[in-house]
């Protein structure tokens, strides 16, 4: 089953193969965060296997991929191999939950490990979705003007488009697919911020609701 096209509005209008819209200009109606994680202040809490939350899972890379290293920083090469699959890194350079002030986010961990301060938000994040989709939106953390690559890929694990976001900052970014079909299946998200970068507050449609 795939998620029905989500409204939006015409400032989200999109021409591209994946726009950067307001995340306000889309209509979505399903949340995940991270509040059920437990976290602590300063470098947080590892997480080793995969996260697994309703409508998705988180892990480091997809299957196919091989993970390659610049700076401080995890990079991706080659292929995702169908169906698109999400897996975790090693332990300690996987993911990393972490409470800021009224929140709990999720980052990547770099290639330092676990639980060196430098590793926290360095690392990939990747997200398989249960159901295919046209529009999702998270809000980012950390932000300090660097720079961040998010990769749509279909399910097959073919590449939708690959969008450069930055500066870097505080803010909440929405995207949204120009197909007839939504066909998101997965999302992998890089970067090369100074202070490393995490998510909050992902959103997408669940069918359950749409349709």
């Amino acid at each position: 089953m795939t998620a029905l096209a989500p409204l939006a509005r015409a400032d989200a209008a999109c021409d591209a193969p994946v726009c950067l819209v307001s995340r306000d200009s889309l209509a979505l109606s399903h949340l995940i965060d991270f509040e059920d994680i437990p976290n602590s202040m300063g470098i947080g809490t590892a997480i080793d296997a995969l996260l697994a939350r309703p409508g998705a899972r988180f892990g480091e890379r997809f299957a196919g991929q091989a993970l390659l290293v610049e700076g401080d920083y995890d990079r991706v090469e080659g292929l995702a191999r169908p169906p698109l699959t999400a897996l975790p890194g090693a332990p300690g350079q996987s993911l990393g939950a972490m409470r800021l002030p009224g929140t709990v986010v999720l980052h990547g961990l770099g290639q330092r490990g676990f639980p060196r301060d430098a590793a926290a938000g360095e690392g990939m994040i990747a997200i398989e979705f249960e159901h295919d989709h046209g529009a999702l939106a998270f809000d980012l953390r950390g932000g300090e003007q660097g720079h961040a690559t998010v990769i749509f890929l279909r399910r097959d694990g073919s590449e939708i488009a690959r969008l450069s976001i930055g500066p870097l900052a505080e803010e909440s970014y929405g995207f949204l697919r120009n197909a007839a079909q939504p066909d998101i299946a997965g999302i992998l998200i890089l970067n090369s911020d100074p202070q490393g970068i995490a998510i909050d507050n992902l959103a997408f449609d669940d069918p359950r609701l749409t349709g």
